[in-house]
């Protein structure tokens, strides 16, 4: 779908064809007023934008500028000028997230409502405007309840604070559009895929409508494009549905020998489907991509195409000083570049649904994620309750819908140290599972338990019912002494023999430290020390580490702080980097490079690098394709000696395990440093690694002869 700026809205009276043409999307990001009403909900729509109210761009966070305690009510509203044109075409409201609880009236007259301030969603607003000025008011609310989700986190009551971990950042949190659609819409497209030794099949659900008071006649072309960018495939079909009725019909494409999406190298096909009208003329558009894989869970291992993997990677929050939760996507494509240069091929982007800028980022880096809703820290009378399980279940839905067909999404998860051995945990468990099973069938679910993270690795049909188990173990601070943590995966490995773990968190937070700078050289050797003890034990599947950076909380603060950022990063809040980040990076760095010297006549004149990839079994491990290796020799006076390229093979599991190559320049004298880097198709280091030559050079003080005592005695 084609994407407006504001600006063109004014204009599409002039240039909106009268034949059928291909639905448009408007942003409408810029030109809203704002009120923030607290807790007071008897302000009307219609005062939205009285005096006194604030000029905000979307997406836009109320809580970065009024801080943490800022809960309740908000009020948004802007005009839209729509041309006669466009009147009493369709027209729906899109809305990328509002937080929390949303109600939208056009023109004073409520169009709709939706709970959950992560996910997507449309209002049919046709009949509400009309040609010339019109009216949009949104009231988010920001508050959390006992069966909400985010919600109360009830099992720490005790502690006087029920407060989740993180902000809430009140507002619409993400873009919003108008569609305009004449005649029918592509509602969407599942797709899902097939491998054999042979050949890939796409096969595509698409969901479509049609708007018109008339019934109509629509072809739906489907192409498949594959990552060099040439046609792999085409199908074509037709579909007769009655005046406003909706349909769908399906489709399959097979390619032979396909590209193949891998850890670390994300090949991507894209599945075009387009739907025109009885003259053929093109009415919508939808483009989605796709990556030929194979996921398995397999003797407590994990295989990405027949090959054993073993990955790691660090968790982030959807927080920054300047942003809040209202990312844009410049910050998380800046925050996801770090975690490229931290070698992260497996996340789980922490606690809620993600914008799609994610699952686009992740699906193009070869990156596994393990999305999840913000069901956290919840009593067994929460699990239990009717409302959040239906709740959680059209939450689920919801992103499934929206983020479903990315090739990144290992396994769902659904909830995060909440009371899982419950009999109502073990129910919301089976439940949700059924759910998601249903409607995403192929992909794995699992949860976050921190129960599991003591001594007795307690068994629960919760954590029986998951296809792996993710742990939260703390070892070295909530989890007990760091040196526990090999007794404790010893008592997992006996309680759950038939159980992959995946360390779904580990790290340090500040205050159980004197200071920030303390904190970080405990993270360092903390991290050091339980990945070694992960390493060690092939049935942990993969790591993750609590966290990127530092994020707003009302928790696990340096006391007395009741409000500030959590010092847990590897980066500040402001993206400094910790030392604890060249801690990570080395630890999880898949390939390391040696280099000996090549001399003429005493002086360097080449070298010979011997490139060596993780075994498999190493954590981490998996195969590394598509790499180039740059290196550059430099001189004194930073002069350029010489460099080269060369395109890798296939290293590590599957491929080689070791590579030597060689570079050369003509013989100088003085230091050389060789910098060599290796890196994959989307440019993200696998190595970078510099080589220095220092000339000898020795200390010594002046003693020249003494003229007296150096004559040499005659020899008769």
């Amino acid at each position: 779908m084609k994407t407006l700026r504001p600006a063109t809205l004014l204009l599409l009276a002039a240039c909106w064809p009268s034949a059928a043409v291909r639905a448009e999307s408007i942003a409408l990001d810029a030109g809203w007023h704002f009120r923030f009403a607290g807790k007071d909900a008897s302000l009307a729509p219609v005062e939205a934008d009285a005096p006194g109210a604030q000029s905000v761009d979307l997406p836009h966070s109320w809580n970065v500028t009024r801080g943490a305690d800022a809960d309740g009510i908000g009020w948004y509203s802007r005009e839209v000028v729509l041309p006669q044109a466009l009147a009493g075409q369709h027209l729906e409201l899109h809305f990328g997230a509002v937080f929390y609880k949303a109600r939208i009236w056009v023109n004073g007259v409520e169009a709709g409502a939706h709970e959950g301030g992560h996910t997507a969603f449309d209002l049919d607003v046709s009949r509400l405007m009309k040609a010339g000025a019109n009216r949009i008011v949104v009231m988010a609310d920001n508050r959390p309840g006992f069966a909400t989700i985010p919600g109360y986190a009830m099992r720490l009551k005790g502690s006087g604070n029920v407060w989740y971990d993180w902000w809430r950042g009140g507002g619409i949190t993400r873009d919003v559009s108008l569609r305009i659609a004449q005649g029918g819409l592509i509602r969407g497209q599942k797709l899902s895929q097939t491998l054999s030794a042979e050949k890939g099949t796409v096969s595509t659900h698409i969901s479509l409508d049609n708007v018109d008071a008339q019934p109509r006649k629509f072809t739906i072309t489907t192409k498949l494009t594959d990552p060099d960018g040439q046609a792999a495939g085409e199908t074509h079909q037709q579909i007769t549905l009655p005046a406003h009725q909706s349909g769908s019909v399906d489709a399959a494409l097979s390619v032979p020998h396909p590209q193949l999406w891998n850890i670390g190298d994300g090949r991507l096909y894209e599945v075009t489907t387009s739907l025109s009208d009885e003259t053929g003329h093109m009415l919508d558009e939808k483009r989605d991509t796709l990556g030929f894989r194979t996921i398995t869970l397999r003797d407590r291992k994990l295989y990405v195409n027949g090959q054993p993997v073993r990955l790691s990677g660090v968790s982030r929050h959807q927080d920054s000083p300047w942003e809040g939760a209202a990312e844009t996507r410049g910050t998380i494509l800046k925050d996801y570049r770090d975690l490229a240069e931290l070698h992260t091929t497996l996340t789980r982007p922490i606690h809620y649904p993600q914008p799609e800028t994610v699952f686009d980022i992740a699906d193009r880096a070869g990156m596994l994620l393990i999305p999840e809703i913000p069901v956290w820290q919840m009593k067994a009378e929460q699990l239990g309750d009717p409302r959040l399980l239906d709740l959680a279940k059209r939450m689920t839905a919801e992103v499934v819908a929206q983020s479903g067909n990315h090739p990144s999404i290992l396994a769902w998860s659904v909830m995060n140290e909440c009371d899982s051995s419950s009999p109502q945990g073990a129910a919301y468990v089976a439940a949700m599972k059924a759910h998601l099973n249903r409607i995403d069938p192929g992909r794995f679910v699992t949860f976050a338990d921190s129960d599991v993270s003591t001594h007795a690795a307690p068994r629960t049909p919760a954590l029986a019912a998951a296809d792996f188990i993710m742990a939260n173990a703390y070892f070295g601070t909530w989890s007990g002494a760091a040196s526990g943590v090999g007794p404790w995966l010893e008592a997992m490995d006996k309680t759950w023999p038939d159980k992959m773990l995946v360390i779904s968190e580990f790290g340090w937070p500040g205050p159980f430290s004197a200071d920030s700078a303390g904190a970080d050289r405990d993270r360092t050797q903390n991290l050091r020390e339980q990945m070694a003890a992960f390493a060690a034990r092939p049935f942990v599947g993969g790591t993750i580490f609590w966290d990127y950076q530092d994020y707003r909380s009302n928790k696990n603060l340096f006391a007395p702080e009741e409000g500030g950022y959590v010092d847990h990063g590897l980066v500040d809040k402001d993206r400094q980097r910790r030392p604890s980040f060249a801690a990570w990076e080395e630890v999880n760095r898949p390939l390391h490079a040696s280099v000996q010297w090549t001399y003429a006549d005493g002086a360097p004149s080449g070298f010979t690098v011997k490139l060596v990839a993780n075994a498999a079994g190493s954590l981490p491990s998996y195969p590394l394709s598509h790499l180039r290796l740059h290196w550059q020799a430099i001189g004194k006076d930073r002069s350029l000696l010489a460099q080269g390229d060369a395109a890798l093979p296939l290293l590590g599991p599957g491929g080689l395990d070791h590579l030597d190559l060689t570079g050369a320049w003509p013989r100088v004298d003085g230091p050389v440093q060789v910098q060599v880097e290796v890196r994959n198709a989307q440019g993200a280091a696998a190595m970078v690694q510099r080589f220095d030559y220092l000339p000898f050079k020795a200390g010594s003080a002046p003693f020249p002869p003494d003229p007296t005592q150096n004559q040499a005695k005659a020899v008769s």
